[in-house]
């Protein structure tokens, strides 16, 4: 695939539309475009009222039951969120490309783009290719492994809904690919980003119950029982933005006892990658360790809970127990490594979105080292929110590369005083990381001693 570049100039947002956006609320006269191009970022644009939500949503909770959203999850939901998004800023997506290659070569019939008729297809398309992958990738378990992180919290917030799959895009593609035949790209462009963004604020407790919405769309009560492990809520409620597919193929769930959130098997780690990967890995060492070549491939393409001698899916008497009183994976950290990674965070979460902002701008290698820069970031970060024993000297190898850029031009603050500010800081937290270093060095020979 080619570097992303705009061939023609993409409409700009008002702030009305950025909003509505999120509740698939935009008209097709103002969201309809002739060529890919021409698309808005509208998941991009809509960075402001993510966290402007989520700000609102912090309030609301702690007003109603004095709690909040714990930093160590937030922080691995939004790295999720960030690391799932970096591919788009040296790429035209997976799904896009494939989608146009068909469109361009194999196309029975067009429809026209500028036809409201077009887009509504488009929009019960996209939800019903939408809904046959999310239900597959509870179902597989190869897409499973794709799909897994965006469980993988204990908590149900909007925080929760960033926590994106590095992977699922390079396996959804297909569930969208027999539109190709008749929807044009650009509509079909505008759906996808749609459909991923009317899932972002069902992900909230303060929500309940939405009336008679709650027959036709996909709604916060819908949606906790998804994210549920309770034996009720397991594989059920797969819609997009509408709940009547979960209601015509018999997975509907209505929301009932208190649900506990995540995986059914917790994996207790705010690390990057594992959160990423962690199943895969699994995967890979079941396929090895099962007998027989048929077995192998029932690893491979049966569900996540089946075994040899086992139904498709698994057995539901193998799902743990669930009690309510389930107590988050949650280590305590020191207040001043919390108020460290917090800070850091928001740094590297400001040099993110400067990044989507003048990535058109920014040549291949600048756009590679910023990428690189902010996935050991992100990496280090959960490190630390894990006191990891590696923690300090990759903190250290991230400060230093810090420095290295920011002197090279591959990182720019744009204002003297606060690149002067950052020189200092960042100089500042080397030193700090090479005497705890040094600490763990004297206290190990010490041990051996």
């Amino acid at each position: 695939m080619a570097a992303s570049s705009p061939a023609a100039p993409q409409r700009a947002l008002t702030a009305s539309q950025q909003l509505r956006g999120l509740f698939y609320a935009l008209t097709p006269n103002e969201s309809s475009f002739c060529a890919v191009e021409e698309v808005p970022n509208y998941t991009d644009k809509a960075i402001p009222w993510f966290l402007t939500l989520i700000f609102l949503e912090f309030i609301v909770k702690w007003a109603q039951k004095g709690s909040s959203a714990r930093v160590n999850d937030s922080l691995a939901s939004i790295s999720a969120g960030i690391l799932s998004r970096l591919p788009e800023t040296l790429f035209i997506t997976t799904e896009l490309a494939i989608y146009i290659y068909v469109w361009d070569n194999y196309r029975l019939l067009e429809l026209p783009w500028d036809s409201p008729w077009t887009w509504y297809l488009t929009f019960l398309g996209v939800d019903f290719g939408y809904y046959w992958f999310h239900r597959m990738a509870h179902e597989i378990n190869l897409l499973w492994a794709v799909h897994q992180a965006h469980h993988s919290s204990e908590d149900y917030n909007l925080f929760t809904a960033l926590r994106q799959s590095f992977l699922q895009k390079y396996a959804s593609w297909i569930f969208y690919l027999p539109m190709a035949l008749f929807i044009p790209p650009s509509v079909c462009a505008v759906h996808l980003q749609f459909n991923l963004l009317y899932q972002f604020w069902i992900h909230t407790e303060v929500i309940k119950n939405l009336g008679p919405l709650e027959f036709i769309l996909n709604t916060p009560s819908h949606h906790r029982v998804h994210h549920g492990r309770n034996p009720y809520c397991i594989d059920k409620n797969y819609g997009g933005t509408l709940i009547i597919w979960d209601r015509i193929f018999g997975t509907f769930a209505a929301e009932n006892d208190k649900v506990v959130y995540g995986l059914t098997h917790p994996i207790n780690s705010f690390e990057l990658f594992k959160i990423q990967f962690h199943h895969c890995i699994y995967i890979w060492k079941t396929f090895w360790n099962t007998p027989g070549f048929c077995n192998k491939l029932s690893v491979l393409f049966k569900g996540p809970g089946w075994g040899p001698g086992k139904p498709r899916l698994g057995l539901m008497e193998d799902i743990p127990e669930v009690t309510g009183k389930e107590v988050p994976y949650s280590p305590t950290l020191p207040s001043y490594l919390c108020v460290y990674v917090v800070m850091h965070f928001v740094l590297i979460l400001g040099f993110y979105v400067d990044l989507t902002d003048t990535k058109y701008t920014l040549s291949q290698v600048t756009i590679l080292m910023r990428v690189g820069y902010t996935i050991l970031t992100l990496t280090s970060i959960g490190f630390l929110i894990e006191q990891r024993p590696e923690a300090p000297f990759l903190e250290s190898v991230r400060c230093s590369t810090f420095l290295a850029l920011h002197k090279l031009g591959y990182l720019k603050t744009y204002i003297a005083l606060l690149s002067v500010t950052y020189e200092v800081l960042f100089s500042l937290c080397i030193a700090f990381w090479g005497i705890q270093m040094m600490k763990k060095l004297t206290s190990s020979v010490a041990k051996q001693h």
